[in-house]
């Protein structure tokens, strides 16, 4: 397999000096120095792991002997999809808003599973299924919005109204535009079906702070006035310098059950 890029393992960050440490594990609180004074920060600390739970989460996503994390199927249907045996998450998003390169980043630990990373958007047309050991499993799903064949949008409603094991579902959206029109009915379509889900911002290491905090609060206040099943976190990530990587790995493992307790630190 390949090897594991640096700053990967939790370990490989705890050796930086203070400051860079709180921007890769907790990318939104780095922020909040730069933030008109009075503004409420209170959203940005509502998931804060200690370190004794983020290395727990790395756990399950290093792979080894007793603990294989492998790409199990893909589908097209709904009938096609593995049996939902395990607790699931689910990644959405436009198209080239980075998801499948958030998905190797978080199975980086992992690299003999093979996360297939395209550079035409829309590339991705089925479902994608990974089976993290006895434990969860996470999909890929299509992306959405660039001339998406409707019988992808089917796909994924299907997906989203039948598929009980689903724990939560990850809304991705791109950290340099913001929230796009085509972001906007994702939401609809989560809120309308009573589906819990998070807010993701990626590809933080391309945009300028100025225009990170204006995505980022324009994103928090959207959610906090429109949303009933959003978490009122917003989680930031960088696939590049794994900004985020390892508090998104932290709450992926709280919300399938694998984390029962998560300490504030």
């Amino acid at each position: 397999g390949r090897a594991s890029p640096p700053l990967a393992a939790l370990s490989q960050v705890l050796r930086l000096e203070r400051s860079r440490r709180t921007g890769i594990v907790f990318p939104l609180q780095k922020l909040e120095r730069y933030l008109a004074p009075g503004t409420d920060t209170a959203r940005f600390r509502l998931f804060q792991p200690g370190l004794a739970a983020l290395q727990r989460a790395e756990t399950l996503f290093r792979s080894d002997r007793g603990h294989p994390i492998d790409y199990v199927s893909s589908a097209v249907r709904m009938d096609h999809a593995p049996p939902p045996a395990l607790p699931e998450v689910c990644f959405i998003g436009r198209s080239n808003v980075g998801k499948s390169s958030l998905i190797r980043a978080l199975f980086s630990l992992a690299p003999e599973v093979e996360v297939r990373v395209s550079k035409t958007p829309g590339h991705t047309k089925k479902m994608n299924f990974f089976k993290v050991g006895k434990y969860f499993t996470l999909v890929d799903m299509p992306g959405y919005g660039y001339r998406a064949p409707q019988d992808l949008v089917e796909m994924v409603e299907a997906y989203l109204q039948e598929r009980r094991n689903l724990k939560r579902t990850f809304l991705l959206v791109d950290g340099v535009v913001g929230l796009q029109k085509t972001d906007n009915i994702a939401v609809e379509m989560l809120e309308e079906f009573g589906i819990p889900y998070v807010m993701v911002l990626t590809k933080i290491d391309r945009a300028s702070r100025g225009v990170l905090l204006k995505n980022v609060l324009e994103v928090q206040e959207f959610v906090k006035e429109n949303t009933q099943g959003c978490f009122p976190q917003l989680f930031l990530v960088s696939s590049v310098e794994f900004s985020g990587v390892h508090l998104l790995r932290c709450f992926v493992a709280h919300v399938t059950g694998n984390l029962p307790t998560v300490e504030a630190s």
